[in-house]
């Protein structure tokens, strides 16, 4: 019986691919899979894996060949995974995996890291690709000799997206071994500002700690009853400080200006005084930011 069919159904859901396991699996015989392959319908990408002749070659794809050919203890890491999670300047297009140390000499088109330490939590799977987890990502990028403001903007992002956290960073990193692990100093000057969900909020942070003033929460969220009213950037909880700070473009339509009206009135019927700093301001201007900060925080 001809199980093309089925084998097409399969394609369609996994970027055109299929592997030896999954055609076993499936009851095809090393003969069907010959006749298929002289036929034209599919093709050898990668040892023991198979691809559908004229399907569009994708990013992902080149990833979930990579991961079938390295098995089942593989993931993308590095840069992919920074890429498949959506972090901040991190675009699509590298290919990494990241393998357990027995599997480092393993070859397959794109690039092969190897760790001795790799738990279930350190993988996750995204859109289908069996991928590093957004906390262990960060720490590889770390040791991969990433600084400065990629690894920012993929700290931050990943906040943002409720990925991962500052203190789940630290803690990871601390069960994974410090000692002599690349990357540790970098990482650990990065996340004392890490908390915002913006470059332009670790800049605030950062302002703040040198300037020896009090850390305040980050992304505190008002309530009214079952109602949020506000997620606010910064609060200073014993002052009842509310601060804002506000990128290039702002928000610059009537109705984004109307609802951020709407929005103070209600944390100020709250009791909470709101201030909100600029791009400018913050990035040009911390000493201004600092002395009206001071003067506000009595």
């Amino acid at each position: 019986m001809d199980q093309w069919a089925t084998i097409g159904a399969f394609l369609a859901s996994h970027h055109g691919l299929i592997d030896r396991s999954t055609l076993v699996r499936l009851g095809v015989s090393r003969g069907e899979i010959g006749r298929w392959v002289a036929e034209r319908r599919l093709e050898r990408c990668e040892p023991r894996v198979w691809r559908l002749v004229g399907s569009p070659a994708t990013w992902e794809q080149k990833l979930l060949a990579g991961l079938l050919c390295l098995g089942p203890q593989a993931a993308v890491g590095h840069a992919a995974a920074a890429a498949v999670h959506g972090l901040d300047r991190w675009p699509p297009g590298p290919v990494e995996f990241l393998v357990p140390h027995a599997l480092r000499s393993a070859t397959v088109r794109g690039t092969v890291h190897s760790t001795r330490a790799i738990g279930r939590a350190d993988v996750v799977t995204v859109r289908g690709l069996r991928t590093t987890s957004a906390t262990r990502t960060i720490i590889d990028l770390a040791g991969a000799g990433v600084t400065g403001d990629p690894l920012k903007a993929a700290i931050d992002s990943a906040v943002r997206f409720e990925l991962s956290a500052p203190i789940v960073i630290a803690r990871r990193l601390t069960t994974l071994g410090r000692a002599g692990r690349r990357g540790v100093r970098a990482l650990d000057d990065l996340l004392l500002d890490a908390g915002g969900h913006t470059m332009l909020e670790r800049e605030f942070l950062t302002i703040v700690r040198r300037a020896g003033l009090p850390r305040p929460r980050t992304q505190a969220i008002f309530c009214d009853g079952a109602r949020t009213l506000a997620r606010v950037d910064f609060l200073f909880e014993l002052q009842q400080l509310v601060v804002e700070v506000t990128g290039r473009l702002g928000h610059s339509t009537p109705e984004d200006r109307a609802r951020d009206a709407q929005r103070r009135n209600e944390l100020q019927d709250l009791g909470l005084d709101v201030y909100e700093f600029t791009w400018e301001q913050v990035t040009r201007h911390p000493n201004q930011v600092v002395a009206q900060l001071r003067g506000r925080l009595g």
